[in-house]
């Protein structure tokens, strides 16, 4: 078993594969309007809906991930959190990469 250290740093590396993936996904006006802390801290609410909404508690095979629906609730959490500069458009296209890089790392 990885000590505390070891799985925190692979997280990070894996943040840091998913975040290229992202960049290289979204279009140009939101690679240039987003850093890279800002697309992590939208990341971490995608994982924080996935958690909310019961999904990834879902038995079954194939899941219907509506895309919109997770767009939404990351615009309305970083709302709440002060954070009102979120164009839904390109937080719907770092959801949609965001899952993209998921089903190719299953």
């Amino acid at each position: 078993m990885a000590s505390l250290e070891e799985e925190l740093r692979l997280d990070e590396e894996e943040n840091k594969r998913e975040l290229a993936f992202i960049r290289e996904q979204i279009p140009f006006d939101a690679k240039k309007h987003y850093s890279d802390s800002t697309i992590l801290y939208i990341m971490d609410l995608i994982v924080d809906y996935y958690y909310t909404s019961g999904i990834l508690e879902s038995n079954e095979e194939e899941i219907d991930i509506d895309l919109e629906a997770v767009a939404d609730y990351v615009c309305q959490k970083a709302k709440e959190d002060g954070v009102d500069n979120l164009d839904p458009e390109h937080v719907f296209f770092i959801v949609q990469a965001d899952l993209d890089f998921q089903e190719q790392n299953l």
